[in-house]
């Protein structure tokens, strides 16, 4: 591996890549670490700490397949590692494991400077997963170093944006990853600058100012986060010495030229070009190194440093303040399922029956649960060992789809049954055996009378389903844990109002931003928007305590929605996802939204689809904005295919076929017993995957009409369209 610095490539040469990116891609795959049984429960809430299961490697049920991959990621030798991974992937190319086995052949054939299968080796794996933030730092390297500017700056970019959002993997310690995570980011910056400079130079006038000074930036930033990249300080040299600051120019020159590497001898040759041309002419060329002066890179420019945030303290008001003033959203608000989300019981919040079909039995047929009411109260009677135990009412959870039921324990801890009532199915299910598979201790109904942890509420549930919940002393325990309203309230999404309830009731106008509380969620950018939808509604959010013990809320007034870390998808199990990467369950539907171009470049944001408070609620549980004219969620920013829908559906007017999201948002996501649209909503059919992975691991919105259908036939068609 050596040059990657501006010279236009006439050579092939391996871009200069940090000496651990062949191996960070693939994160704790690569390790020796055990392979462990099970992934991550889906529809929990996690916390900073936790400990991570790591899930991939559960995809293997074949042993052979197995003892295959095993061995693949044993190998450190390029080489080899090539060879086995494309073994593995002719041999077994309905994989869990392919996108992670093609990412092992790309950073394979990088170093072995076949770039162009290095090229198509990424490309196939981050179709699969392309949050794969150290995969696409390779690839922006080697894009660039090809002349793919526009690539490369997609790919750096994107690298820069799953590098910040993730946390750092199961194999990592927290200090391990900031490190490699500095380096693979320096990289990203590296190539930002590299693009910005390559355009700069090839323009003129304002333009070659203005991409320079770009380029200046980033290459900064590059340097900030990892100071011994040479090749990044040489670029800033000529760069700075075509803006014209020729000390800062010198500065990054005379480091370049120090350092070994690739960059020594080009560093060297400016800076004796620089002498030549009369830099100082009464000096030898050793006096002249001599008297240039140290480069320093303030540490600010480091753009991967948070921002200095103001620490105002936030008051929450509560939800019957905001009604005072805005009753008819209020109104509209409290019909809701966030409003319902978790209420005290009340009779008259029961959806389930507890009358008449009111018992609960396991596959077997063998008697686990009845439902009661007993002097107009509420009941579930469960084994306790030998005997049979009532367990009373105290709190509903849910509304639209599925109701789960509470009951309080008088120390105070909340425990929920892990029988539930399917409104859709009308019947009494084991959501949790349903979800889990039968494997987690939270689906044991026998075991519910032992009140363990896996059935708290206010553990596993309250931060999504209780607003404002806080924990004694950043202790995440039942006892420690309490919560300010049920259900979700104004201000979880609002932010705290009291300073605006306080100048509204003495008559005072207060200036705030947008994203200021209460946030005005017209106004704002699709980003914080998205971001106030995320807290409850994306699955691999991580919650960090503040510092007075707050989960789902923060104490302070400006910034009161903390940026919450992901836990990489590779820790999931395979119930989160099908074989072609697509998201499978509907508590991933924020992250599988923000996949989607329309997030990504078109700044669509949830409320453009949905209205957080309808006043239609009862007759509109998915708070749909057009529901007289569903495909207005898209003509609205798509508008010129209003007029030719047909010739862009190839189905009549009208039809099912023609809808917008028939194609681009397929039922394929499990919700509460039934199949939801993706919410990737860009998501296009692909011929390709579904005869690879197959109809069940990667399902094809065409198909879901013809069914009949062949392979053969979808490929044909798609390939006329």
């Amino acid at each position: 591996m050596t040059d990657r610095s501006i010279k236009p490539a006439t050579k092939r040469h391996s871009p200069c890549l940090p000496r651990f990116a062949l191996l960070a891609a693939v994160s704790w795959l690569l390790s020796g670490a055990a392979l462990p049984a099970r992934g991550q429960d889906l529809d929990l809430v996690l916390y900073a700490g936790d400990p991570a299961k790591p899930a991939m490697i559960d995809k293997i049920e074949d042993a052979e397949e197995r003892d295959a991959f095993v061995a693949l990621k044993a190998v450190e030798d390029p080489g080899r590692k090539r060879e086995l991974a494309e073994e593995f992937l002719r041999k077994y190319p309905e994989s869990w494991l392919t996108s992670f086995a093609h990412s092992m052949a790309a950073k394979a054939c990088v170093a072995l400077d076949d770039l162009q299968a290095g090229l198509d080796h990424a490309k196939r794996s981050l179709e699969i997963l392309p949050e794969n933030g150290s995969l696409l730092v390779t690839l922006a390297n080697v894009q660039v170093h090809g002349g793919l500017l526009d690539e490369a700056e997609v790919s750096a970019t994107d690298a820069l944006e799953h590098l910040r959002r993730f946390q750092h993997a199961s194999i990592y310690s927290k200090a391990e990853w900031e490190r490699i995570r500095r380096e693979l980011q320096g990289s990203a910056h590296y190539v930002l600058g590299r693009v910005a400079a390559t355009r700069g130079l090839r323009s003129s006038g304002q333009r070659r100012a203005e991409q320079l000074s770009v380029a200046q930036r980033s290459l900064r930033s590059a340097i900030a986060l990892n100071r011994s990249d040479g090749i990044a300080t040489l670029l800033l040299g000529i760069v700075d010495y075509e803006l014209g600051n020729r000390d800062a120019a010198l500065a990054s020159l005379a480091q370049a030229a120090q350092a070994p590497g690739p960059a020594q001898s080009r560093a060297l040759a400016k800076l004796q070009e620089i002498h030549r041309s009369g830099g100082s002419p009464n000096k030898s060329f050793g006096e002249f190194q001599a008297g240039i002066r140290p480069l320093r890179i303030d540490p600010r420019w480091n753009q991967e440093t948070p921002g200095e945030i103001r620490d105002e303290s936030g008051t929450y008001a509560g939800s019957e303040s905001c009604a005072a003033c805005h009753q008819e959203v209020a109104e509209a608000w409290s019909g809701t399922g966030m409003a319902k989300m978790f209420r005290t019981y009340a009779p008259e919040n029961v959806i389930g029956d507890f009358s008449k079909n009111n018992e609960f039995r396991d596959a077997s047929g063998e008697l686990l649960g009845r439902m009661l009411i007993e002097d107009g109260r509420h009941y579930f009677e469960l084994p306790a060992g030998a005997r049979q135990k009532r367990f009373r009412v105290d709190y509903t959870i849910g509304s639209k789809w599925q109701q789960a039921y509470a009951t309080r324990l008088p120390s105070g801890r909340i425990h929920v049954v892990p029988i539930q009532y399917n409104r859709l199915h009308d019947k009494w299910v084991n959501f949790w055996e349903i979800l889990d598979d039968g494997s987690s201790e939270r689906s044991k109904v026998r075991n519910f009378h032992q009140m363990k942890a896996a059935t708290s509420y206010q553990v596993h549930c309250s931060a999504c389903h209780t607003s404002q919940v806080q924990a004694e002393g950043s202790v995440i325990a039942p006892e420690r844990m309490t919560f300010r309203e049920t259900g979700v309230n104004c201000e979880m999404c609002h932010g705290p109002s009291q300073t605006h309830v306080d100048a509204m009731q003495q008559g005072r106008e207060v200036s705030a931003a947008a994203n200021e509380p209460p946030l005005r969620f017209n106004d704002l950018d699709h980003r914080t928007y998205v971001a106030a939808c995320a807290q409850c509604h994306m699955q691999s959010g991580v919650i960090q305590p503040g510092a007075r013990g707050e989960l789902n809320y923060s104490g302070r007034q400006v910034a009161f929605m903390t940026e919450r870390l992901q836990r990489p998808y590779e820790e999931y199990s395979r119930n989160a996802f099908y074989k072609d990467g697509r998201f499978r369950e509907t508590t991933f539907i924020v992250e599988a939204f923000m996949r989607t171009q329309c997030f990504r470049q078109g700044q669509a944001h949830c409320g453009h689809c949905h209205d957080p408070h309808p006043a239609d609620s009862e007759t509109n549980p998915t708070s749909l904005k057009f529901r007289a004219d569903q495909d207005q969620m898209c003509l609205q920013c798509h508008q010129t295919l209003a007029a030719s829908v047909e010739s862009h559906t190839r189905h009549p007017v009208g039809s099912e076929a023609s809808r917008c999201a028939a194609c681009h948002m397929p039922a394929i996501m499990n919700s509460m017993m039934f199949m939801a649209g993706t919410h990737r909503i860009d998501d296009i059919p692909n011929a390709a995957m579904t005869e690879k992975f197959g109809r069940s691991d990667s399902p094809n919105a065409c198909l879901a009409c013809h069914s009949e259908e062949s392979n053969a036939w979808l490929a044909s068609e798609l390939a006329n369209w």
